[in-house]
């Protein structure tokens, strides 16, 4: 895996080797180029954050912030090590996704949701729903599935594009503005 593009762009970071479904380098150039100067300066949420893949992109586009959410002890490990090789910065949250939204009082600009395939429609639902209480209004949010698993809709949240990239599927959600 590497950094697409910015200011760490080729650099290579590690990869948990099969036991995580990371976003391939071509969903994620998607993601990012649709995404296009909402990441500069954006504070950004990783959830299921695996490798940080995906937060460091952020950061290597200019994101103000990243704070990277994973409880898994073998990807907190590889996450750590991503953060420091790369050297933009982003804040390491070990612990359970919703325990993480329940108990934070950030608000963010951009939030990257990458649950494993396996987590349940109802258990994604209840994440996104969280986090739309901690997003700024009109924040966007890119939610990574298995095609055909998404939600149809979120509460606080409007969905304003899906896309299928082979066997995965990008929803982009936006915060509805009171």
């Amino acid at each position: 895996m590497r950094i697409i593009a910015g200011t760490a762009k080729g650099r290579r970071i590690r990869s948990l080797g099969g036991e995580t479904r990371p976003m391939t380098d071509r969903v994620r150039e998607g993601v990012f180029s649709s995404l296009g100067r909402l990441v500069a300066g954006a504070d950004v949420v990783d959830l299921y954050a695996g490798t940080g893949a995906v937060g460091l992109e952020a950061l290597s586009r200019e994101a103000s912030s990243v704070v990277f959410v994973e409880r898994s002890r073998r990807a907190l490990e590889v996450l750590r090590a991503n953060v420091a090789a790369v050297g933009l910065g982003g804040t390491v949250v070990a612990g359970d996704v919703e325990r993480f939204l329940r108990e934070t009082a950030g608000e963010f600009t951009l939030g990257f949701v990458d649950p494993p395939y396996a987590a349940s429609l109802a258990s994604v639902q209840t994440v996104l729903g969280l986090l739309a209480r901690r997003l700024a209004p009109g924040a966007t949010v890119v939610l990574h599935r298995r095609a055909g698993t998404g939600p149809e809709q979120v509460e606080g949240l409007r969905i304003t594009d899906r896309r299928r990239y082979g066997d995965s599927e990008i929803t982009r959600l936006v915060k509805e503005i009171p």
